[in-house]
């Protein structure tokens, strides 16, 4: 579930205006072991678009829709926007970490130390 809000978060900031959330469906599993229990109601997409995690259950999980729809459906492994992190969790945490290390340096750099006037002689 924590990758499905992290997805929304990333959408609605990608596409602030318009995010399209209303015209898609979304099916969270929150487990890989709940896969079986997808494939009955994704027959009905022609587009599917998998968010699990970078690792060997995220990866069975997506073979598993593969074999069940790879000829007739347009199946798209999403990990691959995230790859180096765990999950797309971890990926949002990471961009979060990296906007305030960057607005941190900003900060540091507009503070530049008040120059003196020095005086006359």
């Amino acid at each position: 579930f924590m990758d499905y809000l992290s997805f929304l978060t990333l959408r609605q900031e990608s596409c602030p205006n318009y995010p399209e959330l209303d015209g898609q469906d979304y099916i969270v599993l929150n487990s890989v072991s709940n896969v079986n229990k997808a494939l009955y109601p994704l027959g009905n997409y022609e587009r599917i678009h998998c968010f699990f995690d970078n690792d060997h259950a995220g990866m069975e999980a997506l073979r598993q829709i593969r074999m069940e729809y790879g000829r007739d459906r347009y199946i798209r492994d999403a990990s691959q926007i995230y790859s180096g992190c765990k999950d797309l969790n971890e990926y949002l945490q990471k961009q979060v970490e990296r906007k305030r290390q960057l607005q941190s340096a900003k900060g540091v750099r507009s503070q530049s130390p008040e120059k003196k006037n020095g005086f006359r002689l």
